[in-house]
């Protein structure tokens, strides 16, 4: 559904497509006719206006991004190889840093989605409480410092100190690794067990557990807990998995410049068109 609002075009559906590649992208991340306002949706979203002054034959297409569901990959998908930079530290990991470990739990996250935000301090609790079992946790950001500075990697170090993260929290600033995962949200699980010198494949890709910043449902880590149980302990993981169910924004394959600059939890996406 598209709403006119404050004289642009507010794409309103969920998994909304870019309406039209832009022209001219490069021009108007930097246009005078181009504002961000303070003001947000019940979604968090940081709407882009028109000025007044602003030419009437230009065109601004707004694509607001919607809340999703965790998809794109099936069980069994083999785990991707990433070298990543942890900004806390300095290291850079990559996946065969896990080889030895039974499981990989691979968590993206952000600092700034209120998702992340009701969950954080649990799943830290979860990752220490399982990692002294033998699992291995990584959590990675991909978010876009275009539209969320705060998601940075100087803001990534802080917030991976103050709340003592037991993991690496890898920075995946080209997007690439998100992609490769099949990342659209975040908080966003997948979990991977390892069977010798096989590969690690996919056994788990769902929910925390049914906890929102919506609701009262207390957070437990249910969901999550009982696939991690079943995997350290050798038994088959349920097929029957809820996805997760978060803020998240388009992928534009067809348009690199657009999904690697504006990739991101509550991002934005604009184009010009005369």
């Amino acid at each position: 559904m598209a709403v006119a609002v404050g004289g642009a075009v507010t794409v309103t559906t969920r998994g909304a497509r870019l309406l039209s590649v832009p022209r001219r992208l490069a021009a108007i991340k930097n246009s005078s006719f181009v504002t961000r306002t303070s003001s947000s949706s019940k979604l968090g979203f940081c709407p882009v206006r028109l000025r007044n002054n602003e030419v009437a034959r230009k065109k601004l297409f707004i694509i607001r991004a919607a809340r999703t569901e965790s998809q794109g990959v099936s069980l069994g998908f083999r785990a991707p190889n990433f070298e990543l930079s942890e900004p806390l530290t300095g290291k850079t990991w990559t996946l065969e840093d896990f080889e030895s470990y039974p499981a990989l739990l691979v968590m993206f996250i952000c600092n700034h989605c209120p998702f992340v935000k009701l969950l954080k301090k649990d799943f830290v609790k979860l990752s220490d409480f399982y990692m002294k079992k033998g699992l291995a946790v990584v959590a990675i950001s991909s978010n876009s410092v275009v539209t969320h500075p705060q998601d940075g990697p100087q803001f990534m170090a802080e917030e991976a100190k103050l709340y003592k993260y037991p993991f690496p929290y890898l920075y995946d600033e080209t997007q690439d690794v998100a992609r490769d995962f099949g990342a659209v949200c975040t908080p966003e699980f997948f979990l991977f067990k390892k069977d010798g010198r096989r590969p690690f494949e996919l056994v788990y890709h769902g929910q925390f557990d049914d906890s929102r910043p919506s609701n009262d449902v207390p957070v437990t880590g249910r969901d999550l807990s009982l696939a991690i149980d079943s995997v350290l302990s050798g038994q088959p993981v349920s097929s029957i998995q809820k996805p997760s169910l978060y803020d998240s924004a388009d992928i534009y394959p067809t348009a690199k410049l657009l999904h690697k600059e504006y990739f991101g939890v509550l991002s934005w996406v604009v184009g010009v068109v005369s």
